[in-house]
């Protein structure tokens, strides 16, 4: 990736999150860029049937992209091929744009995390290779809460700083960590010591720690949402219905 004072950028790899219409013909399109962060870009002529930008802007597929110009809208320049992944379909065409949402409503513009970007497009791989998405999309969670600030305790107790015990049931508290049940079981759903030190380990090999490590997290990011509602989970709660 090159960068000049003049704010042109090339060269930077990156995932189309969202694009919606711009005047008559072109296109806002919000990337998450590996160097950059979250970037917001006009594409000019983008919505032109013979536009050469047009067919490149998919989500879900990783991209080289120039831009130039300052400030909170800059123009995209260069639109580039790296090599695609099969299409995400069905179920993880959806939880794709889960992710994508997350990002939006909860990662600041032009701020960097290269950490974030190498878990979210682990996560796109796992989802169109048809793998099990479950650990890289609670690894993607982490992580984003992690990079906003928000990092889990999962190992220690909250009173007393003693380590967590595998054989003990925990509530979690929000912004302070792992409480013993016994003080709290009735106010809140509670998760065994194993998964809570399972998930600090990055350890999701366990069914058990795949469905209470969805749980908490389904929890903190309602939180951390502050009551902003997600089209994704509407929709693919209404499809496991039908």
């Amino acid at each position: 990736m090159n960068s000049t004072a003049k704010g042109r950028v090339d060269g930077e790899v990156a995932f189309v999150l969202h694009t919606y219409p711009f005047r008559e013909t072109s296109l806002i399109v919000e990337a998450f860029s590996r160097d950059h962060g979250r970037v917001a870009l006009v594409a000019r002529g983008a919505r032109r049937p013979r536009s050469a930008m047009r067919g490149l802007l998919m989500a879900f597929q990783p991209i080289e992209l120039g831009w130039f110009g300052h400030g909170e809208m800059r123009t995209l320049a260069k639109v580039e091929w790296v090599g695609g992944q099969p299409p995400l379909k069905a179920q993880a065409l959806i939880l794709g744009y889960y992710m994508n949402e997350l990002m939006l409503k909860l990662m600041p513009r032009d701020d960097a995390h290269p950490a974030l970007f190498l878990a979210y497009a682990e996560a796109v791989h796992a989802l169109a290779a048809g793998e099990d998405s479950q650990p890289s999309l609670r690894r993607f969670e982490l992580t984003l809460l992690r990079e906003l600030g928000y990092g889990l305790t999962l190992d220690r107790e909250v009173e007393g700083g003693r380590p967590v015990d595998p054989q003990k049931r925990y509530a979690y508290i929000v912004e302070r960590g792992p409480v013993l049940a016994s003080e709290r079981e009735h106010e809140m759903e509670t998760f065994t010591g194993r998964t809570l030190l399972a998930m600090a380990q990055d350890d999701f090999s366990e069914a058990e720690t795949l469905v209470q490590a969805k749980q908490l997290m389904r929890t903190l990011i309602h939180h951390y949402l502050g009551g902003q509602r997600l089209s994704s989970r509407r929709v693919f709660m209404e499809l496991q219905e039908l």
